[in-house]
């Protein structure tokens, strides 16, 4: 009795032994080919629970999705000769798992040989087009162009490009450097000449200026000597026809213009005699004729008498 259960037992861990080394999954994210002492036998695309010749046949699992390929960043040279550091990276999926184990073998290998195909793509197409086409809205063009590439080399791999995308396009830190200086003498120069101009201007509007001043104050000189020599003459001849209408009061007058401008306020002192021309309006100041004012030699009216010592002085 202790003998048949220890051969059902037996029995029972070998058909286990047997079955897990017989049977295996692929789900729907999954694809298999099931080798053979290292050749492929079959490729698996449908899920489900699946059979092998145990110990025999092995299955190597090949993902169904779409994967991600990231190749380092590449420096290319444009067609205009800039620089660029291209950070890509594309997308890709296993069409044909046989081809895939027959020329890769697996996905770390066939990642390093795309990585490859990328930045050799990256580098034919980029040459021949300028950094303005790649900033422009030619860039899909170029990323179908280098997808079309990548795609046509991908397929002896078994493996079909989804998509080929720039994350990243940085001029070298070597290059900004240059391109900065080459800015800023750039703009200096720009503003030297911006300054030169202004100065040129600046000269030509102060000579103009100057200019225009000097024609204005010689007319505005001109015009004054003119109104002074219309004014003058004007005077004289008013003069000259008061002087003819009334000789003696205009000698009067100009006695007492006289009379003001030289007994004014600046301590000036004058010893003048009281019986001279000066005096002829003021009569007899000296205090020994009959009070009465010395008669005028004309027909003008006469200052009464005024009386003053024989020294005039004023201090």
């Amino acid at each position: 009795m202790n003998r048949t259960l220890l051969v059902a037992g037996i029995g029972i861990l070998a058909a286990g032994v047997l079955a897990s080394a017989s049977l295996f999954t692929v789900n729907e994210a999954q694809q298999a080919l099931v080798l053979q002492f290292g050749e492929p036998m079959r490729v698996i695309r449908e899920p489900g629970l699946k059979a092998k010749v145990p110990f025999i046949q092995e299955v190597r699992i090949l993902d169904r999705r779409v994967l991600d390929l990231d190749p380092p960043v590449e420096q290319v040279i444009l067609a205009d000769q800039k620089r660029l550091d291209v950070d890509a990276f594309a997308r890709y999926r296993i069409l044909d798992p046989l081809r895939f184990y027959q020329t890769a073998g697996n996905e770390a290998v066939a990642e390093t040989r795309m990585n490859a195909i990328v930045n050799s793509a990256l580098r034919r197409v980029l040459g021949s087009v300028t950094l303005l086409a790649i900033l422009s809205d030619e860039r899909p063009r170029v990323m179908n162009d280098i997808r079309g590439q990548v795609n046509d080399e991908a397929k002896r791999f078994g493996i079909e490009i989804v998509d080929v995308r720039i994350r990243r396009a940085d001029l070298p830190e070597e290059t900004s450097q240059s391109i900065f200086a080459r800015m800023r003498s750039e703009r200096e120069r720009e503003a030297a000449e911006a300054r030169a101009q202004g100065q040129e201007q600046s000269q030509q509007i102060r000579s103009r200026a100057d200019r225009e001043r000097t024609v204005i104050l010689a007319e505005a000189q001109r015009d004054s000597q003119i109104l002074r020599g219309e004014g003058d003459n004007q005077a004289l001849k008013m003069i000259a026809e008061a002087t003819s209408q009334d000789p003696q009061f205009y000698s009067f007058y100009r006695t007492l213009e006289a009379y003001r401008k030289s007994l004014n306020k600046d301590d000036t002192t004058m010893v003048l005699s009281p019986t001279g021309e000066f005096f002829r309006y003021f009569g007899d100041i000296t205090g020994g004729g009959n009070g009465q004012p010395a008669p005028a030699s004309g027909s003008g009216a006469v200052p009464q008498r005024a009386p003053a010592p024989a020294t005039a002085q004023q201090q």
